[in-house]
């Protein structure tokens, strides 16, 4: 049994063995603080370390009861819920969430066991339509056990879970920060894998590459948008919210109209923006078999890598059967997989002969890893600064659309990034069909055009 595998089936034992929250005090205790943090750890969930500071004391009484004023209010919002780093989003959110229905549960030095004794009345009580959720960088200074607190991560999975099964939670890797605040790279690194591999048999949950979308070249946090190392500045809200967007138009939150594109004369559209139509799977080549069994054979890590035995078209179909491959308001969206890392492709069922200018937009999630295929070879397609293998572009919009255009012309594939090439000279096959890939994150492609040139 690989060594995740072990890990999970032990925060699984763990889960099973969770005891219920205990009800929180509401009536003034010795502080006279309406909300009171229990005098000791007995009995309560979760393990690892629970802050009783005087400071922390007045701060979860304070920003616990104006939560207990905003239960109405909030009912039925899209929860944040975490530390300072949550907390400092602001209760508007700076109004870069417009038009979505959003509550702040963040609390300044809060920690994953914290959370767990808050979760029932701060957040389950308020119905929430998702949960975005941060938390563990605290622990890490307080020398809490990565181990410890993962699990004390999928104890607050399963208990929102148990309240909504169907509810959406976006949970964001723990952010890169510095030792010179007690929170070196090794530990926090490792806690964003255990997060990883406890969540895998969790469906309802998306884990997020906020790691990778912050960590600098030292794997610690960039001074341009940690200032102090830990705590975010506006430029770096902006860039969580922007990572944020793609998984957050996939739930539904924004983005909820159907996209309204028509295609340039000469130009056919290859996607309708409303099902599958015209995409189908087709049956793994032996050359990827080959490779799927060398690289899983030789790497605990490596990707899921389904096989695909037989042709299936996916003609008035909304989803793929897996759900990986989705039309969702004119876009094709290739969902991040709860294994983290699946490769899958979907393919055109017309294959195209003649020379051709193809046309399509694309978005990623931070880190994501995908690929367009050309009659069969493939062209990179990723989120470029974080993934390659295009780093120094210039034009590429991180967490938004970029224009990708391919022209075939006797064998040979030019491609561009809003304007900037790629690739000068690709050598594709006399014909074959177009395919997109699904790797690691999320993926969406839209405005998926043709124009051959016969």
């Amino acid at each position: 049994m690989r060594t995740s595998s072990l890990f999970l089936a032990a925060v699984l034992v763990a889960t099973v063995a969770l005891p219920a929250l205990p009800a929180q005090t509401r009536s003034a205790g010795s502080t006279g603080y309406r909300f009171e943090l229990p005098a000791s750890d007995e009995g309560l969930p979760g393990a690892g370390p629970l802050r009783r500071a005087d400071w922390f004391r007045r701060l979860w009484n304070e920003r616990r009861s104006t939560f207990a004023d905003r239960v109405e209010q909030d009912r039925g919002a899209l929860v944040f819920l975490g530390d300072s780093i949550t907390q400092g989003w602001g209760d508007d959110f700076g109004g870069r969430f417009s038009g979505v229905k959003v509550a702040n549960r963040g609390i300044s030095g809060d920690t994953t066991r914290g959370v767990l004794l808050r979760l029932q009345e701060d957040v389950i009580a308020l119905e929430p339509s998702g949960v975005v959720l941060l938390i563990g960088t605290n622990d890490i200074e307080e020398q809490a056990e990565p181990w410890t607190i993962a699990s004390n991560i999928r104890l607050i999975i399963d208990a929102l879970r148990a309240a909504d099964p169907a509810m959406p939670v976006v949970l964001c890797e723990v952010f890169p920060s510095s030792a010179s605040k007690r929170r070196p790279h090794g530990p926090i690194r490792r806690l964003n894998h255990l997060i990883k591999e406890s969540v895998r048999d969790q469906p309802q949950v998306t884990v997020i590459d906020t790691w990778t979308l912050f960590a600098n070249e030292q794997n610690d946090a960039s001074p341009e948008e940690f200032p102090d190392l830990l705590h975010l500045n506006d430029a770096g809200y902006d860039k969580w919210a922007a990572a944020l967007g793609p998984v957050l138009a996939t739930f539904g939150f924004v983005e909820r109209e159907p996209d309204d594109f028509s295609p340039e004369p000469g130009f056919v559209s290859l996607f309708n923006g409303r099902d599958l139509s015209g995409w189908g799977f087709r049956p793994t080549s032996q050359e990827d078999i080959d490779a799927a069994r060398r690289w899983q054979a030789g790497d605990p890590n490596a990707a899921a890598w389904p096989i695909v035995t037989e042709s299936a078209a996916f003609d008035g179909l909304e989803a793929t059967p897996d759900g990986r491959f989705r039309a969702i308001n004119g876009r094709l969206v290739v969902t991040i997989p709860p294994e983290n890392r699946r490769i899958q492709q979907l393919w055109t069922t017309k294959e195209f002969g003649d020379d051709f200018v193809l046309r399509l937009e694309f978005r990623a999630s931070p880190n994501a890893d995908s690929g367009v295929y050309v009659r069969g070879p493939q062209l990179q397609c990723r989120d470029y600064p974080l993934a390659g293998p295009y780093k120094q572009l210039m034009r590429y919009r991180e967490g938004d659309w970029n224009q990708l255009e391919i022209t075939v012309t006797g064998g040979v594939a030019r491609a561009t990034c809003n304007g900037e090439l790629l690739e000068e000279a690709m050598a594709v096959p006399a014909a074959g069909p177009i395919g997109l890939e699904g790797d690691r994150g999320q993926m969406e492609y839209r405005r998926i055009r043709i124009k051959t040139m016969q």
